[in-house]
């Protein structure tokens, strides 16, 4: 879709794009956050299973699954409020709307569109639950939308790995906690992936937003 002559749709559906594996790395949910007042990206970030509320989780009725059809349908409406936000900021961007790993993705690709992913994707995070918001209004039900613009979430995937894999070395070397800075659901959704890959060490995080962290430490 480009975001200079496209208009809204209103139609049926069309033909659906499900990517498999590229997003399924953001799925995990984060347990041990309150509820209220919750970003749907904690869904993102992992927390040991001692920290869940067992009779809280026992309580909750099984829900489907929304099918690929509908998550596509979430992927539409996104793609068109993104559209909407574009022209009326003045900036061109191509965007597609896809499936991938069981859930809805947009992704605007273009030149000078920086703006829209702000400092460490600030801004970028603040434009996801704005489009998460305009779809629950259509459709009622919560979206676990995936926004990305100028492929901003693969390069700091990349980044955070890095930056896990050094932590990693440090607790193995010096035997102690590692504190790492501050980061958003995503970033420490990527943190514990990869230290979770990986032997000898957890990861937890700590704290709450926006200073909530990761801590990785030796596992005795």
């Amino acid at each position: 879709m480009d975001a200079g002559d496209a208009s809204p749709a209103t139609g049926a559906i069309g033909p659906e794009t499900v990517r498999p594996s590229e997003y399924g790395d953001e799925t995990v949910t984060d347990t041990s956050t309150p509820q209220t007042e919750q970003s749907f990206d904690d869904e993102l970030d992992t927390t040991p299973v001692a920290e869940q509320d067992d009779e809280a989780e026992a309580e909750k009725e099984p829900e489907a699954a929304p099918s690929d059809t509908d998550l596509f349908r979430q992927s539409e409406i996104a793609a068109d409020y993104v559209e909407g936000l574009l022209d009326i900021l003045d900036y061109d961007g191509d965007i597609d709307e896809l499936v991938s790993a069981g859930r809805p993705v947009v992704e605007v690709v273009g030149g000078r569109l920086q703006p829209l992913v702000g400092q460490r994707g600030a801004t970028l995070e603040a434009l996801q639950e704005l489009t998460r918001l305009a779809v629950f209004r259509q459709t009622g039900s919560p979206s676990r939308l995936l926004l990305d613009v100028g492929g901003y979430r693969a390069t700091r995937r990349k980044e955070l790995g890095a930056v896990a894999k050094n932590a990693v070395e440090k607790v193995k070397e010096f035997g102690e906690p590692v504190r790492l800075e501050a980061m958003s659901a995503f970033e420490r959704k990527c943190v514990h992936d990869v230290v979770n890959a990986l032997a000898g060490v957890e990861s937890e995080s700590e704290g709450v937003e926006p200073n909530r962290r990761i801590v990785v430490r030796p596992v005795d």
